[in-house]
Protein backbone atom coordinates (compact mmCIF):
# COMPACT_ATOMS: atom_id res chain seq x y z
CA UNK A 1 0.00 0.00 0.00
CA UNK A 2 1.31 3.70 -0.60
CA UNK A 3 1.44 5.65 2.34
CA UNK A 4 0.12 8.57 0.22
CA UNK A 5 -2.87 9.69 2.70
CA UNK A 6 -6.43 9.96 1.03
CA UNK A 7 -8.13 12.99 2.76
CA UNK A 8 -11.37 14.61 2.32
CA UNK A 9 -11.44 17.75 0.52
CA UNK A 10 -9.96 20.58 3.01
CA UNK A 11 -12.23 23.42 4.08
CA UNK A 12 -15.61 21.95 2.58
CA UNK A 13 -18.68 21.50 5.16
CA UNK A 14 -20.33 18.39 4.93
CA UNK A 15 -23.16 17.09 6.40
CA UNK A 16 -22.09 15.27 9.98
CA UNK A 17 -22.49 11.25 9.30
CA UNK A 18 -25.13 9.18 11.41
CA UNK A 19 -24.00 6.05 13.33
CA UNK A 20 -25.19 3.25 12.28
CA UNK A 21 -25.92 0.70 15.11
CA UNK A 22 -23.81 -1.96 14.98
CA UNK A 23 -21.98 -1.00 12.42
CA UNK A 24 -17.86 0.14 12.29
CA UNK A 25 -18.68 3.22 10.07
CA UNK A 26 -21.93 5.02 8.33
CA UNK A 27 -19.67 6.30 5.74
CA UNK A 28 -20.07 4.79 2.36
CA UNK A 29 -16.57 6.84 1.22
CA UNK A 30 -16.02 5.98 -2.31
CA UNK A 31 -13.18 4.32 -4.09
CA UNK A 32 -10.15 5.40 -4.91
CA UNK A 33 -10.31 4.43 -8.30
CA UNK A 34 -13.79 5.33 -8.77
CA UNK A 35 -14.33 8.28 -11.64
CA UNK A 36 -16.61 10.37 -9.70
CA UNK A 37 -16.77 11.64 -6.38
CA UNK A 38 -19.64 12.75 -4.10
CA UNK A 39 -20.14 14.67 -1.14
CA UNK A 40 -22.96 16.23 0.80
CA UNK A 41 -23.09 19.50 1.07
CA UNK A 42 -24.47 21.30 4.42
CA UNK A 43 -26.76 24.44 3.47
CA UNK A 44 -28.16 24.94 6.57
CA UNK A 45 -31.27 23.11 5.93
CA UNK A 46 -30.90 19.48 7.28
CA UNK A 47 -32.96 17.96 9.99
CA UNK A 48 -31.89 17.17 12.72
CA UNK A 49 -29.93 13.86 12.66
CA UNK A 50 -31.16 10.57 14.24
CA UNK A 51 -29.87 7.22 14.43
CA UNK A 52 -30.14 5.04 11.36
CA UNK A 53 -31.92 2.06 11.00
CA UNK A 54 -30.12 -0.93 10.72
CA UNK A 55 -28.27 -1.96 7.45
CA UNK A 56 -28.63 -5.48 6.43
CA UNK A 57 -25.46 -7.50 5.15
CA UNK A 58 -25.55 -9.40 1.92
CA UNK A 59 -23.48 -11.87 1.10
CA UNK A 60 -21.95 -12.70 -2.15
CA UNK A 61 -21.36 -15.99 -3.06
CA UNK A 62 -18.64 -16.09 -5.98
CA UNK A 63 -16.80 -18.63 -8.13
CA UNK A 64 -12.53 -17.98 -6.94
CA UNK A 65 -9.96 -18.26 -10.07
CA UNK A 66 -7.31 -19.29 -7.41
CA UNK A 67 -7.25 -19.20 -3.68
CA UNK A 68 -3.54 -18.78 -2.68
CA UNK A 69 -1.77 -15.76 -2.24
CA UNK A 70 1.77 -14.95 -2.27
CA UNK A 71 3.48 -12.71 0.57
CA UNK A 72 6.54 -10.75 -0.45
CA UNK A 73 7.03 -8.56 2.80
CA UNK A 74 9.79 -9.47 4.77
CA UNK A 75 7.80 -8.10 8.22
CA UNK A 76 4.85 -11.30 8.07
CA UNK A 77 6.17 -14.68 9.11
CA UNK A 78 4.40 -16.77 6.18
CA UNK A 79 4.89 -17.41 2.52
CA UNK A 80 0.82 -17.84 1.57
CA UNK A 81 -2.37 -17.01 2.46
CA UNK A 82 -5.85 -18.13 2.26
CA UNK A 83 -8.87 -15.73 2.85
CA UNK A 84 -12.02 -17.12 1.96
CA UNK A 85 -14.02 -13.74 2.25
CA UNK A 86 -13.50 -10.60 0.69
CA UNK A 87 -14.80 -7.87 2.91
CA UNK A 88 -15.55 -8.71 6.86
CA UNK A 89 -18.47 -8.48 8.80
CA UNK A 90 -17.31 -7.69 12.18
CA UNK A 91 -17.15 -3.88 10.85
CA UNK A 92 -13.45 -3.44 12.46
CA UNK A 93 -12.93 0.43 12.07
CA UNK A 94 -8.78 0.16 11.81
CA UNK A 95 -9.24 -2.70 9.32
CA UNK A 96 -6.08 -2.75 7.19
CA UNK A 97 -7.90 -4.90 4.27
CA UNK A 98 -10.81 -2.17 3.77
CA UNK A 99 -8.97 -0.72 0.70
CA UNK A 100 -9.23 -3.75 -1.03
CA UNK A 101 -12.61 -3.43 -1.70
CA UNK A 102 -11.88 -0.49 -3.92
CA UNK A 103 -10.55 -3.30 -6.16
CA UNK A 104 -14.29 -4.05 -6.38
CA UNK A 105 -15.32 -0.93 -6.82
CA UNK A 106 -17.12 -0.97 -3.52
CA UNK A 107 -16.76 1.43 -0.77
CA UNK A 108 -14.32 0.28 1.83
CA UNK A 109 -16.57 1.79 4.35
CA UNK A 110 -19.69 0.44 4.90
CA UNK A 111 -19.93 -2.01 2.08
CA UNK A 112 -16.61 -3.32 3.33
CA UNK A 113 -19.20 -4.59 6.05
CA UNK A 114 -22.22 -5.35 4.45
CA UNK A 115 -21.55 -6.35 1.03
CA UNK A 116 -19.60 -9.61 1.89
CA UNK A 117 -17.69 -11.96 -0.96
CA UNK A 118 -17.44 -15.70 -0.33
CA UNK A 119 -15.53 -17.81 -2.15
CA UNK A 120 -17.68 -20.53 -2.27
CA UNK A 121 -15.55 -22.92 -4.46
CA UNK A 122 -12.54 -22.31 -2.46
CA UNK A 123 -11.58 -25.95 -1.17
CA UNK A 124 -11.82 -26.79 -4.44
CA UNK A 125 -9.56 -24.34 -5.58
CA UNK A 126 -7.44 -25.52 -2.84
CA UNK A 127 -7.41 -29.62 -4.32
CA UNK A 128 -6.17 -28.07 -7.45
CA UNK A 129 -3.01 -25.61 -6.36
CA UNK A 130 -1.59 -28.52 -3.73
CA UNK A 131 -2.05 -31.52 -6.38
CA UNK A 132 0.27 -29.05 -8.91
CA UNK A 133 3.20 -30.76 -10.11
CA UNK A 134 5.96 -29.76 -7.93
CA UNK A 135 3.94 -27.83 -5.12
CA UNK A 136 5.72 -27.23 -1.94
CA UNK A 137 4.25 -26.92 1.44
CA UNK A 138 5.47 -23.37 2.75
CA UNK A 139 4.32 -21.52 5.54
CA UNK A 140 0.31 -20.86 4.85
CA UNK A 141 -1.71 -18.57 7.30
CA UNK A 142 -6.15 -18.35 6.97
CA UNK A 143 -7.79 -15.40 7.64
CA UNK A 144 -4.92 -12.92 7.40
CA UNK A 145 -6.54 -10.34 5.75
CA UNK A 146 -10.55 -11.06 6.47
CA UNK A 147 -11.65 -13.12 9.47
CA UNK A 148 -12.02 -16.48 8.02
CA UNK A 149 -14.79 -16.99 10.88
CA UNK A 150 -16.91 -13.71 10.02
CA UNK A 151 -20.68 -14.54 11.12
CA UNK A 152 -21.28 -15.99 6.95
CA UNK A 153 -19.20 -18.85 7.73
CA UNK A 154 -21.54 -19.90 10.39
CA UNK A 155 -24.19 -21.28 7.31
CA UNK A 156 -21.24 -21.43 4.39
CA UNK A 157 -18.73 -23.70 6.37
CA UNK A 158 -16.14 -22.19 3.36
CA UNK A 159 -12.84 -22.43 5.97
CA UNK A 160 -14.47 -25.46 7.92
CA UNK A 161 -14.05 -27.11 4.16
CA UNK A 162 -10.68 -25.53 3.48
CA UNK A 163 -8.99 -26.92 7.17
CA UNK A 164 -10.15 -30.14 6.02
CA UNK A 165 -8.49 -30.25 2.69
CA UNK A 166 -5.41 -29.09 4.64
CA UNK A 167 -5.54 -31.23 7.19
CA UNK A 168 -6.41 -34.23 5.24
CA UNK A 169 -3.32 -33.51 3.49
CA UNK A 170 -0.91 -32.87 6.47
CA UNK A 171 -0.11 -29.11 5.13
CA UNK A 172 0.75 -27.27 8.49
CA UNK A 173 -1.17 -23.88 8.70
CA UNK A 174 -1.47 -21.39 11.62
CA UNK A 175 -5.03 -19.40 11.42
CA UNK A 176 -5.89 -16.01 13.21
CA UNK A 177 -9.34 -14.78 14.32
CA UNK A 178 -11.09 -12.66 16.57
CA UNK A 179 -14.29 -15.39 16.18
CA UNK A 180 -15.67 -17.67 18.66
CA UNK A 181 -16.85 -20.31 16.15
CA UNK A 182 -12.95 -21.85 15.54
CA UNK A 183 -14.21 -23.65 18.53
CA UNK A 184 -16.42 -25.78 16.51
CA UNK A 185 -13.61 -26.71 14.16
CA UNK A 186 -11.48 -28.09 16.96
CA UNK A 187 -12.41 -31.81 15.77
CA UNK A 188 -10.07 -30.91 12.93
CA UNK A 189 -8.01 -28.52 14.95
CA UNK A 190 -7.27 -30.73 17.91
CA UNK A 191 -6.12 -33.71 15.80
CA UNK A 192 -3.51 -31.67 13.52
CA UNK A 193 -2.21 -30.01 16.32
CA UNK A 194 -1.28 -33.39 17.81
CA UNK A 195 0.23 -34.01 14.66
CA UNK A 196 2.44 -30.43 14.95
CA UNK A 197 0.92 -29.23 11.66
CA UNK A 198 -1.27 -26.14 13.58
CA UNK A 199 -1.25 -23.12 15.02
CA UNK A 200 -4.09 -20.76 15.96
CA UNK A 201 -3.66 -17.04 17.12
CA UNK A 202 -6.93 -14.67 18.39
CA UNK A 203 -6.76 -11.17 18.29
CA UNK A 204 -7.68 -9.28 21.48
CA UNK A 205 -7.22 -6.07 21.57
CA UNK A 206 -8.93 -4.52 24.27
CA UNK A 207 -10.56 -5.76 27.78
CA UNK A 208 -12.97 -2.63 27.69
CA UNK A 209 -16.67 -3.95 26.16
CA UNK A 210 -17.38 -0.65 25.59
CA UNK A 211 -14.42 0.62 23.43
CA UNK A 212 -14.53 -3.04 21.51
CA UNK A 213 -18.11 -2.37 20.57
CA UNK A 214 -16.77 0.69 19.31
CA UNK A 215 -14.01 -0.24 17.23
CA UNK A 216 -14.85 -4.01 16.54
CA UNK A 217 -19.00 -3.79 16.71
CA UNK A 218 -19.41 -7.37 15.27
CA UNK A 219 -16.65 -9.26 16.86
CA UNK A 220 -16.69 -11.43 19.25
CA UNK A 221 -16.77 -9.89 23.24
CA UNK A 222 -13.11 -9.49 24.72
CA UNK A 223 -14.10 -12.15 27.64
CA UNK A 224 -15.49 -14.22 24.96
CA UNK A 225 -12.13 -14.57 23.01
CA UNK A 226 -10.89 -14.83 25.98
CA UNK A 227 -12.69 -17.84 26.63
CA UNK A 228 -11.49 -19.15 23.10
CA UNK A 229 -7.86 -19.03 23.67
CA UNK A 230 -8.62 -20.92 26.94
CA UNK A 231 -10.28 -23.43 24.83
CA UNK A 232 -7.75 -24.18 22.00
CA UNK A 233 -4.82 -24.36 24.74
CA UNK A 234 -7.43 -27.31 26.66
CA UNK A 235 -7.17 -29.37 23.40
CA UNK A 236 -3.91 -28.66 22.55
CA UNK A 237 -4.14 -26.85 20.00
CA UNK A 238 -0.92 -24.17 20.62
CA UNK A 239 -2.30 -20.68 20.42
CA UNK A 240 -1.02 -17.16 20.42
CA UNK A 241 -3.11 -13.58 21.45
CA UNK A 242 -2.24 -10.63 18.77
CA UNK A 243 -2.30 -7.21 20.65
CA UNK A 244 -3.01 -5.58 17.04
CA UNK A 245 -3.49 -2.64 16.56
CA UNK A 246 -2.77 -0.50 18.85
CA UNK A 247 -3.75 2.98 19.31
CA UNK A 248 -2.20 5.67 21.09
CA UNK A 249 -4.43 6.38 24.45
CA UNK A 250 -7.34 3.82 23.55
CA UNK A 251 -6.09 0.87 24.05
CA UNK A 252 -2.31 1.18 23.98
CA UNK A 253 -2.63 1.66 27.74
CA UNK A 254 -3.77 -1.63 28.20
CA UNK A 255 -1.18 -3.93 26.69
CA UNK A 256 0.15 -5.18 29.94
CA UNK A 257 -3.49 -6.19 31.41
CA UNK A 258 -4.60 -7.81 27.86
CA UNK A 259 -0.88 -9.80 27.27
CA UNK A 260 -1.51 -11.11 31.34
CA UNK A 261 -5.03 -12.23 30.79
CA UNK A 262 -4.28 -14.13 27.47
CA UNK A 263 -1.73 -16.02 29.07
CA UNK A 264 -3.68 -16.87 31.56
CA UNK A 265 -6.30 -18.09 29.62
CA UNK A 266 -3.37 -20.43 27.84
CA UNK A 267 -1.70 -18.35 25.44
CA UNK A 268 2.12 -19.68 24.97
CA UNK A 269 2.75 -16.70 22.00
CA UNK A 270 1.85 -13.31 21.36
CA UNK A 271 2.53 -10.12 19.17
CA UNK A 272 1.33 -6.53 18.44
CA UNK A 273 1.66 -3.91 15.49
CA UNK A 274 0.68 -0.22 15.63
CA UNK A 275 -2.30 0.77 14.12
CA UNK A 276 -1.52 1.40 10.20
CA UNK A 277 -3.76 3.96 8.33
CA UNK A 278 -3.47 2.64 4.40
CA UNK A 279 -5.69 4.76 1.61
CA UNK A 280 -8.89 5.11 2.38
CA UNK A 281 -8.72 3.86 6.17
CA UNK A 282 -6.93 7.26 6.90
CA UNK A 283 -10.22 9.05 6.51
CA UNK A 284 -12.47 6.66 7.81
CA UNK A 285 -10.47 6.12 11.13
CA UNK A 286 -10.08 9.76 11.67
CA UNK A 287 -13.45 10.28 11.21
CA UNK A 288 -14.69 7.47 13.76
CA UNK A 289 -11.98 9.22 15.67
CA UNK A 290 -13.73 12.76 15.66
CA UNK A 291 -17.36 11.02 16.22
CA UNK A 292 -16.25 8.63 19.19
CA UNK A 293 -13.24 9.91 21.26
CA UNK A 294 -13.69 14.57 20.42
CA UNK A 295 -12.05 15.03 23.19
CA UNK A 296 -8.19 12.85 22.90
CA UNK A 297 -8.61 12.37 18.72
CA UNK A 298 -5.86 15.39 18.27
CA UNK A 299 -3.57 13.62 20.93
CA UNK A 300 -4.23 10.09 19.07
CA UNK A 301 -3.26 11.24 15.50
CA UNK A 302 -0.11 13.35 16.75
CA UNK A 303 0.86 10.13 18.41
CA UNK A 304 0.73 8.23 15.01
CA UNK A 305 2.23 10.50 13.15
CA UNK A 306 5.03 10.28 15.94
CA UNK A 307 5.48 6.63 15.04
CA UNK A 308 5.24 7.36 11.34
CA UNK A 309 7.81 9.65 10.74
CA UNK A 310 5.97 12.60 10.55
CA UNK A 311 2.88 11.02 8.40
CA UNK A 312 -0.44 9.57 8.75
CA UNK A 313 1.20 6.13 7.21
CA UNK A 314 4.52 4.89 6.49
CA UNK A 315 4.09 1.75 4.26
CA UNK A 316 7.74 0.96 4.18
CA UNK A 317 8.99 -2.31 4.45
CA UNK A 318 10.40 -3.00 8.24
CA UNK A 319 8.62 0.30 9.60
CA UNK A 320 5.11 -0.50 9.42
CA UNK A 321 4.39 -3.75 11.54
CA UNK A 322 6.43 -1.90 14.05
CA UNK A 323 6.70 2.08 14.14
CA UNK A 324 9.53 4.30 14.85
CA UNK A 325 10.17 7.29 16.80
CA UNK A 326 10.56 7.07 20.87
CA UNK A 327 7.05 5.61 21.12
CA UNK A 328 7.83 3.11 18.63
CA UNK A 329 10.39 2.16 21.03
CA UNK A 330 8.98 2.46 24.51
CA UNK A 331 6.40 -0.06 22.88
CA UNK A 332 8.63 -2.82 21.62
CA UNK A 333 10.36 -2.15 25.27
CA UNK A 334 6.92 -2.70 27.05
CA UNK A 335 5.89 -5.72 24.95
CA UNK A 336 9.42 -7.92 25.77
CA UNK A 337 9.28 -6.75 29.44
CA UNK A 338 5.76 -8.07 29.28
CA UNK A 339 6.21 -11.43 27.40
CA UNK A 340 9.34 -12.02 29.72
CA UNK A 341 7.83 -11.67 32.52
CA UNK A 342 4.83 -13.94 31.48
CA UNK A 343 6.83 -16.28 30.13
CA UNK A 344 5.81 -15.76 26.28
CA UNK A 345 7.05 -16.10 23.07
CA UNK A 346 9.81 -18.13 24.85
CA UNK A 347 10.04 -21.01 21.97
CA UNK A 348 9.69 -21.46 18.42
CA UNK A 349 6.11 -22.41 17.32
CA UNK A 350 7.65 -25.23 14.36
CA UNK A 351 4.97 -26.35 12.30
CA UNK A 352 6.02 -29.65 10.73
CA UNK A 353 5.39 -30.27 6.65
CA UNK A 354 7.00 -33.57 6.75
CA UNK A 355 3.86 -35.35 6.46
CA UNK A 356 2.60 -33.85 3.46
CA UNK A 357 1.28 -35.92 0.56
CA UNK A 358 -0.50 -33.69 -2.22
CA UNK A 359 -4.31 -34.65 -3.16
CA UNK A 360 -5.62 -36.50 -5.57
CA UNK A 361 -5.49 -34.29 -8.82
CA UNK A 362 -8.47 -33.06 -10.57
CA UNK A 363 -10.06 -35.21 -13.41
CA UNK A 364 -8.47 -34.38 -16.55
CA UNK A 365 -10.55 -31.41 -18.25
CA UNK A 366 -11.60 -30.25 -15.31
CA UNK A 367 -11.38 -27.06 -13.76
CA UNK A 368 -7.36 -25.22 -13.68
CA UNK A 369 -5.92 -22.54 -12.51
CA UNK A 370 -6.19 -22.94 -8.41
CA UNK A 371 -2.54 -21.24 -7.87
CA UNK A 372 -1.72 -18.13 -7.17
CA UNK A 373 -3.29 -15.09 -8.23
CA UNK A 374 -1.67 -11.36 -8.52
CA UNK A 375 -4.57 -9.81 -7.72
CA UNK A 376 -5.54 -11.18 -4.29
CA UNK A 377 -4.15 -9.21 -1.66
CA UNK A 378 -1.63 -10.46 1.05
CA UNK A 379 -1.64 -9.39 4.57
CA UNK A 380 -0.84 -6.33 5.48
CA UNK A 381 -0.86 -5.16 1.71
Amino acid sequence: MDATPVKPPANRPVIPLVPIKGRGTPWAIAPRFAREARAAWADGWDAPAEPAGAVATTVHEVAAKAILSGNESPDIPFDLSINPYRGCEHGCVYCFARPTHSYLDLSPGLAFETQILAKVNAAERLRAALAAPGYTPLALNLGSATDAYQPAERRLGITRQVIEVLSGCGHPFSVITKAALIERDLDLLAPAAARGQVAAYVSVTTLDGALARAMEPRAAAPQRRLQTIARLAQAGVPVGVSVSPLIPFLNEPELERVLEAAAAAGATHAFCTPIRLPWEVNPLFQQWLADHFPDRAQRVMARIRDLRGGRDNDARFGHRMKGGGLWGELIQQRFAHATRRLGLNRTRIELDASAFVPPPAPPRGGRRGGGMVAGQQSLFD
